[in-house]
């Protein structure tokens, strides 16, 4: 009997079948899934959408009652609508910044290694304790990239963190070590940007 021959009742009773099995496929699979762990996940790549995601992860992790730390390694205390939220969070939230950011334009490579270290410090503290469930180390890949801060360091931290704590780094390029000991890797890929158009950046979408 051809599709067209069957009745509306018939169509949905196939319907479900289709989906009650694709249910039960499903269940089975995710039933093997038994490991419980925080995860390490990065967010490179040269397309737009690396802090924004980790962005999303954390007001995911607020939503479910969850402790966050948030360290900015670059960006510095900026104006941003994340941050008007996140204040919103007061009591579940630790933010930590390089203050002014960093000196692209001076060049100043030794207080710019002198600020990735202050927060990096603050950042370890937050990985290290048993108080925040998931932690934002906010464009970490550009220090690791500029060597401003030792990557077998960094590494060495995170794979001792708690075996509960989400560690989340963004930024492009991020280092193959990085990488390899991640549980989840996300490259955004940029297939167009408005800026190429002529459009300056939008409240609410760059900041």
């Amino acid at each position: 009997m051809s599709k067209a021959e069957l009745s509306e009742d018939e169509l949905n009773q196939k319907h479900a079948e289709k989906m009650r099995r694709k249910k039960e496929a499903r269940d089975k699979i995710i039933a093997t899934k038994t490991i419980e762990k925080g995860l390490l996940v990065v967010h490179t790549g040269k397309g737009k959408g690396k802090t924004t995601a980790g962005f999303g992860l954390v007001f995911r992790a607020l939503g479910n009652g969850m402790k966050v730390g948030i360290a900015q390694f670059v960006k510095g205390k900026r104006d941003t609508g994340e941050r008007h939220a996140l204040e919103k969070f007061s009591d579940q939230i630790t933010v930590v910044s390089t203050g002014e950011g960093f000196t692209w334009e001076t060049q100043d490579r030794e207080h710019d290694i002198a600020a990735a270290r202050e927060v990096w410090e603050k950042a370890k503290a937050m990985i290290e304790d048993g108080e925040h469930d998931l932690v934002l180390l906010d464009e970490l890949n550009i220090v690791l990239r500029y060597d401003y801060l030792p990557l077998e360091e960094v590494l060495e931290v995170i794979e001792a963190r708690p075996t509960m704590k989400h560690v989340v780094v963004t930024g492009r390029n991020a280092k193959d070590e990085l990488i390899e000991a991640a549980d989840l890797v996300t490259e955004m890929t940029q297939v167009k940007h408005p800026f190429r158009s002529g459009v300056k950046a939008q409240v609410g979408i760059e900041f």
